[in-house]
């Protein structure tokens, strides 16, 4: 099927092409152009990962979570002196402005609510207003239709303020003044974000296409992978943005996505292009070595070339991408929404990269399949011909993986231990993890509502969300007993009083910075009697980071499972399937360690540009999305590897010539492939957003493991060593992959 499916592709190539043409401008037009009203931009959201426990349940009992139907912005002012005549002709003008337009449903200038009768600040005034006594928040509520705040209204509320604004910077130039607020908050990490995937694919993509012209030595073969990769992203957005009328989708998800659709449609294409000329140069040179073919007969050998390349090396991406597929489907067993955006968008987007491998870049050979041949320009150039020679795709029956491999099989298991002896040392810090919720806290500062953010949590505590609320049902006392009880516990900075709230006392709790998350759990380690809860956003964090813990093990099941399944039946081996599974573990762990060297321990602070006293551990999301798209990605190389293995295998080579021949035909590819994902992650790891870098940072050093000390090290050796058992199964399984397995 295959095989028909890549010569229809090359045959019937302009129809084939006309239709990319027109889902790729379907995808540009909805998701980059707005053409249905929005872009895909307009519609990403940044609220961080939620799950339905604790700490959603006590919000939900004092009813302090924001109102859905409402948005609001804030002028933030501090510095000032509340009593000055201009600053209150300013507010109450603005107010009246504000008050007037339609959509706007409250407008709260906390110098002009009256006082209590002891003096104090009225309850709607008091989170308001800074302890200090200099500092104020202007808040105006706007309503929401269907969750979804008008650009217009949006627009005309930050334009008054702004010009509030500009007043009070002219009475007071030496006051902080600001303008923010949820929405802006949102503008701004949706513009950071796709200003790193500007930059992200503007570094990545020139070094890929310069490792490319180094394999292939032109542009033209060099150019199919990345016109595959660039229609991979392009329908990855439009698959995202059709996605967003299902689910949210998180800023984190669109870079994500991207990413790894760039990643796997170069890895992909490469692997496509290049079986392509090996096939079509042997039917060239030995099928008719001496006779010079007619233009039909060459058409027609590179049709056969086509079709035998997608029935190999298509059933390799085949393979590749649905065990990729099938991993990313263990997110789903996960609570948090956006974890199963993640997963769903992932499953698309790897879809694409097969079918861009698959059926485009077919189609683009059926085009130009015929000067692939012809040396490229760059090999013409004296002395550069003969370097490109020793690095091009195609490789030689003797070489540099031949070599390695044949050395390594004199001590194949000195070379295991030695192997795995450096990914423990790689993978020992993970012994001082420390997960984390960083989503909250992950303001890049360049972000333009950063300084807005950080005087906000600086000057008016009562006005955003709590870090630790202790809500109790009892009399004041008891509550008051609990709060001064929780005061006592180290790391704890300080508590308030019982407040009553909807029928329920609830007192805040200040914690050392990073020691929130350890604080709740100490709370809840030690309960009183009566009924309680602990909430804030600390507790929602302890209860995301829990809800991941108690998945994780049904995720891993899900995805060891698939994979086994997989691999038995494109082997026929349940040993191979088995080392595969422990030989990703340790080297996922090692990525894991640098990636807590690198951030927890700050040692990259200065390269990448980040401050390491900002960073609490690894955040949660990242280590999943680090395992399993870190699994999918040592898949994907192990299927490169197997599938050549396999089939010198098949061809009747024994098991040591086997593992020798297949490293060296799949061992260029292999490491081109790495270097230039290797790349593109490095490429987004240089972003602004911190969940990025990390995610970046991690699946670049997997990636470069993978290929290097794994597949070309420790794979072989491994094999070796078990060279009496590699291909053993039960009879029962044999006669099962047999019938249904997948054979090349």
């Amino acid at each position: 099927m295959l095989r028909t499916v890549g010569v229809a592709m090359a045959r019937h190539r302009l129809i084939v092409l006309i239709c990319w043409v027109v889902f790729l401008a379907a995808c540009a037009a909805t998701a980059l152009g707005g053409v249905t009203g929005e872009s895909l931009f307009d519609r990403l959201s940044s609220a961080g990962p939620t799950v339905d426990g604790e700490a959603s349940h006590a919000a939900h009992l004092i009813n302090t979570s924001q109102n859905a139907n409402t948005e609001s912005l804030s002028l933030l002012l501090h510095g000032v002196d509340p009593s000055s005549p201009g600053l209150n002709a300013v507010l109450s003008e603005a107010s009246h402005d504000l008050a007037a337009i339609p959509g706007v449903t409250a407008v709260v200038d906390p110098l002009a609510v009256p006082p209590l009768a002891d003096g104090q600040p009225a309850p709607v005034a008091a989170p308001l207003l800074s302890p200090d006594g200099t500092g104020l928040l202007f808040t105006v509520s706007m309503e929401t239709t269907n969750g979804t705040l008008s650009d217009s209204l949006l627009t005309q509320v930050e334009s008054r303020l702004d010009v509030a604004a500009g007043d009070i910077r002219r009475q007071s130039p030496d006051a902080m003044v600001e303008v923010g607020g949820n929405p802006l908050v949102v503008k701004s990490l949706v513009a950071v974000a796709q200003n790193d995937l500007e930059k992200g694919e503007l570094i990545s993509l020139p070094i890929a296409l310069l490792v490319m012209l180094i394999i292939f030595g032109g542009f033209l073969a060099a150019a199919m992978p990345l016109i595959g990769a660039g229609a991979s992203i392009l329908g990855a957005l439009g698959s995202l943005f059709a996605f967003t009328y299902l689910l949210d989708i998180n800023i984190t998800v669109m870079n994500v996505i991207t990413v790894i659709g760039l990643g796997l449609s170069i890895d992909y294409g490469l692997l496509i292009v290049s079986r392509f000329r090996e096939e079509f140069r042997a039917r060239v040179t030995e099928l008719n070595p001496v006779i010079k073919q007619t233009a039909f007969e060459r058409h027609e050998l590179m049709l056969q070339s086509v079709g035998t390349t997608v029935n190999t090396a298509g059933r390799t991406v085949l393979f590749s991408g649905l065990t990729f597929a099938l991993a990313t489907l263990g997110l789903l067993v996960f609570e948090p929404a956006i974890i199963k955006a993640i997963a769903i968008g992932a499953v698309s987007v790897v879809v694409i990269a097969i079918l861009t491998a698959l059926v485009l870049v077919p189609a683009l050979l059926g085009y130009f399949g015929e000067r692939l041949l012809k040396p490229g320009l760059l090999t013409r150039i004296p002395g550069l011909g003969t370097l490109l020679s020793r690095f091009g795709d195609v490789a030689p029956a003797e070489g540099f993986f031949s070599k390695l491999t044949r050395g390594i099989q004199h001590a194949p298991l000195l070379v295991a231990l030695g192997s795995l002896v450096v990914l423990l040392l790689l993978g020992s810090p993970v012994l001082s993890l420390t997960v984390s919720n960083s989503g909250d806290e992950a303001i890049p500062a360049s972000s333009s509502q950063a300084a807005f953010l950080t005087a906000l949590g600086d000057n008016f505590p009562y006005a955003v969300a709590p870090r630790i609320e202790l809500v109790s049902q009892t009399d004041e006392p008891a509550a008051a007993a609990w709060a001064a009880q929780v005061g006592a516990l180290p790391h704890v900075t300080g508590t308030t009083a019982p407040v009553a709230a909807n029928g329920y006392w609830v007192s805040q709790v200040t914690a050392q910075t990073h020691q929130g998350a350890s604080v709740v759990r100490e709370i809840r380690a030690d309960r009183p009697d009566f009924p309680n809860w602990v909430g804030g956003t600390d507790a929602a964090s302890v209860d995301y980071i829990d809800s991941l813990v108690q998945g994780a093990p049904w995720a891993a099941m899900v995805i060891a499972l698939a994979t086994f399944v997989l691999l038995f039946l494109m082997t026929g081996s349940v040993v191979i399937p088995l080392t595969a599974l422990l030989i990703s573990v340790l080297s996922l762990g090692a990525s894991i360690g640098v990636l807590v060297w690198g951030f927890q321990e700050g040692n990259l602070a200065g390269p990448l540009n980040f401050d390491p006293a900002a960073v609490s551990g690894v955040d949660a999301l990242v280590l999943v999305l680090v395992l399993v798209f870190g699994f999918g990605l040592a898949m994907d190389y192990e299927m490169f590897l197997l599938a050549r293995i396999k089939e010198h295998h098949d061809r009747g080579e024994p098991t040591r010539l086997a593992i020798e021949t297949g490293l060296q035909s799949s061992g260029r590819i292999i490491t081109s492939a790495a270097l230039i994902i290797v790349l593109v992650f490095a490429g987004f790891a240089t972003g602004e957003l911190m969940q990025m870098k990390q995610i970046g940072v991690a699946l670049a050093v997997a990636v470069l493991l993978d290929a290097t000390l794994v597949r070309s090290v420790l794979v072989p050796a491994v094999m070796t060593s078990l060279e009496t058992v590699l291909w053993w199964a039960p009879r029962w399984m044999k006669r099962v992959q047999q019938r249904v397995g997948l054979h090349e």
